[in-house]
């Protein structure tokens, strides 16, 4: 397999796993990841369906990224702007018709599900490097434009501006949108080492 197919792959991979992770998250209904807190916050005031909303935030923030850092916009930035939302939305329709009343117990599965897929589905699709999602790009460029700040803290930085401005607009706030706000830079970054590094060059990363 030549590295560019193994990169379309992953970044295919990648962001598919990431519209799952939000459908997890959803019937948890312990809380989105920031992004999504923010995104279902400000969905909530328009008449959109979700999928449809969501592909037009991404847009405006991709105009924002073309501005700033044009080389993190390629095919998973595309695929994320066009078809997350609605593998999300898919992802939660299916996982209610399969669970329609999920116990606390495997509520807290699917968070843990959520949590870690979402993670690993980020890590993954960063490393195919061949472009990222709009939000995922904001604190990758923060990060790239100064060396003072490690890449994790700007990204609980900007999370938790998210969680603020969602949970301000009604979004629901809860224990999976504080670990996500708070751990999940450390996690991408774990699983980036572990996981993703191995998948495109066979070997891991310090």
């Amino acid at each position: 397999m030549s590295e560019m197919t193994r990169r379309v792959l992953m970044t295919v991979l990648g962001v598919s796993a990431s519209g799952v992770a939000v459908g997890f998250f959803s019937l948890s209904g312990m809380g989105f990841d920031p992004f999504q807190c923010f995104s279902h916050g400000v969905w909530s005031l328009t008449p959109l369906d979700f999928g449809t909303f969501y592909a037009i935030v991404n847009a405006v923030l991709l105009v924002l990224i073309l501005l700033v850092n044009r080389k993190k916009v390629g095919l998973g930035t595309l695929i994320n702007l066009f078809l997350l939302g609605y593998i999300a939305e898919g992802s939660e329709d299916l996982l209610r018709l399969l669970v329609p009343d999920p116990s606390l117990p495997m509520r807290f599965l699917f968070l843990v599900i959520g949590i870690n897929l979402l993670c690993f589905a980020s890590a993954v699709y960063f490393t195919g490097d061949l472009g990222v999602s709009t939000y995922d790009a904001v604190a990758i460029t923060i990060a790239e434009k100064q060396t003072k700040v490690p890449f994790h803290l700007i990204r609980i930085g900007t999370d938790l501006v998210c969680v603020g401005i969602g949970f301000a607009l009604g979004a629901p706030v809860g224990i999976g949108t504080l670990v996500t706000a708070f751990f999940m830079g450390p996690l991408i970054d774990l699983f980036r080492r572990t996981a993703a590094e191995p998948m495109r060059y066979g070997r891991r990363t310090q």
